[in-house]
C-alpha cells in the first residue's frame, strides 16, 4: 500500500502522476514526492511505529514503494546518535550530539538513497541504472544494484578517493572515470541515459533518492522524543541530505507528530574551497553559480554546482538555519579531535561539521543552551590520506 498522492515539482508547481516513472520537470526542476498525509495520520501513530525493526523501512507509510517484494534492503539506517561530552564539554556547548552514518551498509549515508531508489526501480521494472557520483554515493548504489540485481554504471572523477573507485569495481558496476569534476560526470551519465535507454539516478535527478535520505531527519525526530534539536548542521554537496530532512521534519509537523512544532535551523556546511551556496545563500539568492577552480580534501563537498541548488537553499531559508564555509585546515583538526577526543573515525564531510559549530559559536548563533546536531556523512578510513593529514597535524 503507498500513500503516496502525487509528484510536485517545487519550482513551477506542476504535478505529476506518482504511477509513471518520473525524473525531473519538464522546466528542469528537481521533483519531490507528496503524501496524503491525512490518510497517514489516520492509518498509524508514531507510537505504532516505536516497536517496529530498526531500520529506515520502519517507516513505510512515508516512503513511495508500494510492493513490497520489490525492496531492497541490507538493514541499512537507525545509525546512532552520540552525545559528545569531551568536546562539547571543552566547547562550552554541553548538548552536542553527532548522528553516525558510518554504520549503514557500505559505510554512509548514501546507503539510504541508494535502498529507496533501487527499491523503486525495481517497482518500475528498470533494469540499468547510471550515476554520477564523486565517491560514496557511487558505492552505494553499485552495492544495492547487485543484491537486487540490476546493471549499474557510475561515473567518477578520476581523481575521486582510491576506496571509492576500487569499491564501486569490487560491486562489478561498469566504472567510468572522467577527466573533470562531478558535473562533467553528470553530463556523461544523463548523455549515456539518453542514448541507452538507462535510469538516471544522479543526484537529484529523480524523486525517489530523497526519500531515503528523508529517513534521516524522521529518525532525529524520533531518537530526540520527536523533539528534535534547535540546529542541525549538515555536509552540503548535491545537498540531497539536506532537503530530505527538511521535508521530513515539514511532513512530522503536519502530521502533528513533533513535541512543540518547532521547525531545526537547517545549516549547509560547506568547504571554503567549494562553496557555491554559501555564496548564494549570503548574496539572498535563489540559485547558486558554479564555482571556478573547486578544492577541497572533502570529495563530497566538490560539487561546482549541485543540480538542486534551489531546493537546498529554499530549505535553508525555510527553516531560518544558514550556510557557511570550513577550510581544509578546520577540516583535518576536526578529524582528529573527533577521533582522538571521542573515539569517532569521521569522514571529511563529517568533520566539517564541527568547525561549523565552532564557528557559529564564535558568531554568537550557538550558545551554551543550544541543542546542537552534528551529521557523520561517512566512514573516515575511505579517506587514508586525508587520516594521514589529520593524523599528523599539531593541536591548534
Amino acid at each position: 500500500m503507498s500513500f503516496v498522492s502525487h509528484l510536485e515539482c517545487p519550482r513551477c508547481h506542476l504535478g505529476y502522476e506518482a504511477s509513471k516513472l518520473a525524473a525531473v520537470c519538464g522546466c528542469g526542476s528537481p521533483l519531490l514526492v507528496q503524501y496524503d498525509l491525512e490518510h497517514v495520520r489516520r492509518a498509524v501513530t508514531k507510537e505504532a511505529i516505536a516497536p517496529r525493526a530498526t531500520t529506515m523501512w520502519r517507516y513505510w507509510e512515508l516512503l513511495p514503494v508500494s510492493d513490497a517484494s520489490a525492496v531492497v534492503t541490507m538493514g541499512e539506517g537507525w545509525t546512532p546518535v552520540v552525545r559528545l561530552e569531551n568536546l562539547g564539554g571543552s566547547l562550552d556547548l554541553p548538548h552536542l550530539y553527532l548522528k553516525d552514518e558510518s554504520v549503514n551498509p557500505t559505510g554512509s549515508l548514501k546507503a539510504r538513497g541508494a535502498s529507496c531508489g533501487l527499491s523503486m526501480a525495481r517497482q518500475f521494472n528498470i533494469h540499468d541504472i547510471v550515476l554520477a557520483s564523486a565517491g560514496n554515493a557511487g558505492g552505494a548504489w553499485a552495492a544495492y544494484a547487485a543484491r537486487g540485481l540490476l546493471g549499474c554504471h557510475v561515473f567518477m572523477p578520476q581523481d575521486a578517493p582510491e576506496p571509492n573507485r576500487q569499491e564501486v569495481a569490487a560491486y562489478g558496476a561498469d566504472l567510468v572515470l572522467v577527466r573533470g569534476l562531478v558535473n562533467d560526470c553528470a553530463r556523461a551519465a544523463s548523455e549515456q541515459a539518453r542514448l541507452r535507454g538507462w535510469f538516471d539516478v544522479s543526484a537529484m535527478r529523480e524523486p525517489y533518492r530523497i526519500e531515503g535520505k528523508k529517513t534521516l531527519g524522521l529518525e532525529i525526530a524520533e531518537q530526540f522524543e520527536w523533539d528534535p534539536p534547535e540546529v542541525i548542521l549538515c555536509p552540503t554537496g548535491g545537498g540531497a541530505g539536506l532537503v530530505g530532512i527538511w521535508k521530513a521534519m515539514r511532513e512530522l509537523r503536519e502530521l502533528g507528530w513533533l513535541r512543540g512544532n518547532h521547525q531545526p535551523l537547517l545549516v549547509a556546511v560547506q568547504s571554503a574551497g567549494c562553496a557555491p551556496l554559501v555564496r548564494a545563500w549570503e548574496s539572498g539568492a535563489e540559485e547558486a553559480q558554479p564555482w571556478e577552480r573547486p578544492l577541497t580534501i572533502a570529495a563530497g563537498l566538490r560539487v561546482p554546482r549541485p543540480f538542486g541548488d534551489r531546493p537546498v537553499l529554499a530549505a535553508i531559508r525555510e527553516s531560518g538555519g544558514g550556510a557557511v564555509a570550513i577550510t581544509d585546515e578546520q577540516i583535518l583538526d576536526g578529524m582528529r579531535l573527533l577521533a582522538r577526543q571521542e573515539g569517532l573515525l569521521v569522514c571529511p564531510e563529517g568533520a566539517a561539521t564541527l568547525a561549523a559549530a565552532v564557528l557559529l559559536r564564535d558568531r554568537g548563533v550557538l550558545t551554551s543552551s543550544s541543542r546542537v546536531l552534528l551529521l557523520n556523512t561517512g566512514a573516515g578510513i575511505k579517506y587514508p590520506d586525508a587520516l594521514q593529514r589529520a593524523s599528523s597535524r599539531v593541536a591548534p
